[in-house]
């Protein structure tokens, strides 16, 4: 199990990607709401994914409620006004209020001119590369490249200058308990 985070902080850009693994749901879970816990609730935070909110958002949500876990005030938006709500979304920010068609974080970052992450592998195929390569690392490397990737559609569709390679801190593992 893994979950992948990149954040930005101020108009610096200051980054940092962390990647979480770790063999147990339950653990992995319990870190990442424990991460989210520290941030304070009164600065402006908000978590961004592509297509987060029909797949990301709910699954993680879902299943610390099935591991017997409170879901973190960021991640619930049970009786929130829609201004209330902290998750943000690239593929619904690029819809521009349509909603027939998907677009792929692939595609969105061709035409936008970034580099893709799915040019080795995508989250498809991290369970074959996991359960039968044994290569996290490999792994990691795409997880990176993946949230580095939604920050960057992120700041695009903005109009944002992008974040350079070198501003980005290292991945942080948590390594498979």
């Amino acid at each position: 199990m893994y979950i992948s985070w990149h954040y930005i902080r101020g108009k610096s850009k200051q980054t940092k990607a962390k990647v979480f693994l770790w063999r147990y749901e339950k653990e992995l879970l319990s870190q990442f709401s424990s991460m989210l816990a520290r941030f304070n609730p009164e600065r402006e935070m908000n978590l961004c994914a592509h297509n987060g909110r029909e797949f990301d958002f709910p699954y993680i949500a879902r299943r610390m409620i099935i591991s017997g876990q409170k879901v973190p005030s960021i991640l619930d938006n049970s009786g929130k006004k829609p201004w209330e709500v902290k998750l943000l979304d690239t593929m619904d920010m690029w819809k521009f209020g349509d909603y027939k068609h998907f677009t792929s974080l692939d595609l969105l970052t061709n035409i936008l001119g970034i580099p893709t992450p799915k040019d080795d592998i995508d989250g498809a195929m991290v369970a074959s590369v996991y359960w039968a390569d044994k290569d996290l690392k490999r792994i990691v490397f795409y997880c990176e490249k993946d949230v580095l990737a939604v920050a960057q559609v992120f700041l695009a569709l903005r109009a944002e200058p992008l974040i350079s390679p070198e501003d980005v801190e290292s991945v942080t593992v948590f390594p498979v308990a």
